[in-house]
């Protein structure tokens, strides 16, 4: 991994996050040493524990309500501004951009919380408005590579890492031997749009119902309660008040039922390394001892032993993960490597 300066974007539902890193050249001596799926912590203790250092970062809204144009345009001035300022060269600078949902073989976006996105070209459309390529990938895939790297999974890279993202959508990123596992389609880690409720389940905007996204995001937990006690609160708001509130203790447990089974699910299926969760909603103390226990009830196991970990970057990991996943684009080392894209170049 370069030890120069590299670009890193988080597209996010409410926020665009861009940061310059100056990455530890410990990565590329620390880079990843498959050791097939039964690595433990205890195989992998050696995991670098370099921190990247912020250069500078900055902060702007997603103005999504504003449209696809308007979203494309302030990606892109606030990338170029943000060069600028740092006399940086944009066209030989490495740059990265983590988004949400998956980019399909036709180069559309697809599924994603900003939904002005779906269906449009994005990243062509980026590229060109930029004039220069850029590492594209989901937003959870960089969140899990920024954990499994320099964060809280750093112990468990070589094995099977799945990063969890809960904030305004849900989904999920694997780092499967030190690698970004995307799948052949691009869709691999999209837990929040699998059923867990089909029989009785809320639409969701992908077309289906009962999807864990709506139940376990943000705004799933305060629409929830809003439409219990007929009024709407903030999900920390929530949280505080669940000893007293009926309306709240009713809201957290459709929460903690269905986190519980959806992530039981996702255990079963990958029985992972690790799991580090990540977004708005991870920070719920909650989720560490009774989100736990319904993970437990639910696994496919006498006992659930797989590590559920608060994440250590914060909600910087994505644009941290953006960041590696340029650096790696443009530096012909492999550590860590970019995702395999399905989509054309």
């Amino acid at each position: 991994m370069t030890g120069g300066i590299t670009i890193g974007v988080d597209l996010g539902g409410t926020k665009i996050e861009i940061a310059a890193l100056k990455l530890d050249a410990r990565l590329h001596a620390s880079g990843p040493h498959p050791a097939g799926p039964s690595a433990s912590a205890s195989s992998t203790s050696s995991a670098s524990t370099a921190v990247p250092d912020v250069v500078a970062r900055r902060r702007i809204p997603t103005h999504r309500e504003r449209g696809y144009d308007a979203v494309l345009e302030e990606t892109a001035t606030l990338i170029e501004s943000f060069a600028a300022e740092l006399g940086l060269d944009l066209r030989h600078t490495p740059l990265g951009v983590g988004m949400p949902g998956s980019i399909t073989r036709a180069g559309l976006i697809k599924n994603a919380n900003t939904v002005c996105l779906n269906g449009r070209p994005f990243r062509t459309d980026l590229e060109a408005r930029l004039r220069r390529p850029t590492a594209f990938d989901n937003d959870a895939n960089c969140f899990a590579l920024a954990e499994a790297f320099l964060g809280a999974a750093a112990p468990y890279r070589d094995g099977v890492v799945f990063g969890v993202i809960m904030g305004t959508g849900v989904g999920g990123g694997l780092v499967l031997h030190g690698r970004p596992w995307p799948g052949p389609q691009g869709i691999a880690g999209e837990w929040g749009h699998h059923g867990v409720y089909a029989d009785r389940g809320a639409p969701c905007y992908c077309g289906q119902r009962g999807c864990l996204e709506q139940y376990i995001s943000g705004p799933a937990v305060e629409a929830d309660y809003a439409q219990r006690a007929g009024t709407a609160r903030h999900l920390d708001e929530i949280a505080a008040r669940r000893d007293h509130d009926p309306h709240a203790q009713a809201a957290l447990d459709t929460f903690l039922d269905a986190y519980g089974r959806g992530l039981a699910n996702l255990i079963d299926i990958l029985d992972p390394s690790a799991v580090v969760l990540g977004g708005g909603v991870s920070q719920l103390d909650l989720l560490y001892d009774e989100g736990r226990a319904r993970v437990a009830r639910y696994v496919f196991n006498d006992e659930l032993s797989t590590p559920i970990l608060r994440n250590a970057l914060g909600d910087s990991a994505g644009v941290i993960g953006a960041a590696l996943l340029g650096a790696a684009k443009a530096d012909a080392c492999s550590s860590p490597p970019s995702s395999r894209d399905p989509s054309p170049r």
